[in-house]
């Protein structure tokens, strides 16, 4: 019957308002976490603290001379990889230098061009190779010089194109009606096509600013591809030396640091 009585329902107190800046008020489940996380660290701080303290200073084992540790003190163990031999890992290391010799002549290849292009399009900011349209046609050129050529013979025969149009606009002979001698009859511009030949203008002009920003992100952007071709191309080539620096040591052809740390060299003959 008891159970059957609506009950209060009894709530855990909030964070007071003045202690909000604390964030949210620990439960009891919050410190019982806390509490046996803390006594864990401690029951492992005790154990290291009685084994440091029972230490055997004079304690020896064949296996500390085998076994390393890092900067850390930790210990280096063997991870179970299969060792090869001294003429397998020459083979490997041979078969490395190939391959960084493959890629160094790719990215020598790629910055070389890269080199070509930055320098023949440093001076308009004009890629080589570029579309010049004729009216209907396109021509290709292969250098710097044909490209000059053809710019300058299409300007004059748009300037020559033009001078035409203008005299026929500006220049058309009156009707001769009462026998009177022929004269030049002056034609006036509408208003409506000066207003449309400066809208034709302005436009031109943007179209101009726009195709002048995006020539200058285009050179950023071959400048920066051209940078990071020699910095790969620069890290190719230490990684080379540093191979057959290996190689050559393996071969036994130039000197090296033994396990001791002891230097020594190939004895040469005396001439």
């Amino acid at each position: 019957m008891r159970n059957a009585v609506q009950r209060r329902n009894h709530k855990e107190r909030a964070q007071p308002a003045q202690r909000e800046k604390w964030g949210i008020l620990e439960k009891h489940k919050d410190y019982s976490l806390r509490a046996k996380d803390y006594n864990e660290k401690k029951k492992r701080l005790k154990i290291l603290r009685g084994k440091a303290a029972e230490r055997n200073p004079d304690e020896f084992s064949y296996g500390m001379l085998s076994s390393k540790t890092d900067r850390y003190g930790r210990k280096i163990q063997d991870r179970g990889n299969p060792t090869l031999s001294h003429d397998a890992v020459k083979l490997l290391k041979t078969q490395d230098a190939g391959y960084l010799k493959t890629l160094i002549q790719q990215t020598r290849r790629k910055r070389q061009r890269m080199e070509q292009e930055y320098l023949l399009s440093h001076d308009k900011n004009v890629p080589l190779l570029e579309e010049v349209r004729d009216n209907q046609h396109v021509k290709f050129v292969a250098s710097r010089e044909e490209q000059h050529l053809v710019d300058d013979a299409q300007s004059k025969q748009d300037t020559s194109s033009s001078t035409e149009q203008s005299t026929l606009q500006w220049l058309v002979p009156c009707s001769n009606t009462n026998n009177q001698p022929e004269s030049l009859h002056i034609e006036r511009k509408d208003p409506r096509q000066l207003a449309r030949q400066q809208e034709e203008g302005i436009l031109a002009l943007k179209e101009e600013r726009a195709a002048r920003k995006l020539r200058k992100r285009r050179g950023e952007i071959r400048q920066s591809r051209l940078s990071a071709l020699r910095t790969r191309e620069r890290d190719l080539l230490a990684a080379e030396q540093q191979l057959g620096h290996q190689r050559a040591r393996m071969g036994s052809s130039i000197g090296g640091v033994n396990q001791k740390g002891v230097k020594w060299k190939i004895r040469e003959r005396k001439r």
